[in-house]
């Protein structure tokens, strides 16, 4: 049977105090980074799907045959950056300029982000640790005071704010870490098979009599 929403919104409620003012940004900071990475894990998904790696692999083949008009059916109405690129790639050219171009456009789709959650990952545990500054110095006002301390649970307060915020900055950044690694990778590894689709254009462009060019003129005259 599970607790009481009331149970839970105060038990919630007591380690928020415990852990000092420091608590409420680290708690802004996991809300930032739940919902980045909820962006970034939708995104990555509709990019490397099932149907999204099936699709590649037919861009590619179009690609490798010069043929332009396969290729932009086949990257119509899809957002993933192979597309982009290929799309880019038949109608410009394949030099590159074009193909850099073409990239370069669809980098800070795949680290959009990044920089941001990586900035979480570093300041979470230094707000973690300014937290334990504060309730160590807390405690040493209590004990260096010049009145009688009378109830020791009033240092131990010092003692659980430093604990708590310490262990709540580290958990902030241990939930960003995980994910930022796998969009990462991610990334990288979509900039390998954005190599992979450059190649297919540039060996595509070889292999035919005309220029990997298409222009809406052109593809009427050929349809």
């Amino acid at each position: 049977m599970l607790p009481p929403v009331t149970t839970i919104w105060n038990a919630f409620l007591l380690l928020m105090e415990r852990g000092g003012p420091v608590m409420w940004p680290l708690l802004l900071l996991s809300t930032i980074s739940v919902t980045l990475s909820v962006e970034r894990f939708w995104f990555w998904w509709r990019a490397n799907a099932g149907g999204g790696r099936d699709r590649l692999r037919a861009i590619l083949v179009a690609l490798r045959k010069g043929d332009t008009p396969g290729v932009l059916a086949l990257s119509k109405d899809d957002p993933s950056p192979y597309s982009q690129v290929a799309t880019d790639l038949a109608r410009d050219g394949v030099d590159d300029a074009v193909a850099i171009a073409a990239v370069e456009m669809q980098r800070p789709r795949m680290d959009r982000f990044m920089n941001m959650m990586s900035t979480i990952i570093t300041a979470a545990p230094m707000l973690g640790i300014l937290g334990t500054v504060s309730g160590i110095i807390r405690s040493f006002e209590l004990l260096g005071g010049k009145d009688t301390l009378s109830d020791p649970r009033l240092v131990s307060g010092g003692i659980a704010e430093a604990l708590v915020a310490t262990a709540a900055g580290l958990v902030v950044a241990l939930i960003t870490l995980f994910p930022y690694m796998y969009f990462r990778a991610q990334s990288d590894k979509a900039l390998g098979r954005l190599e992979s689709v450059i190649a297919s254009a540039k060996l595509g462009a070889t292999v035919r009599t005309e220029p990997l060019r298409g222009t809406r003129e052109d593809m009427a005259l050929r349809v």
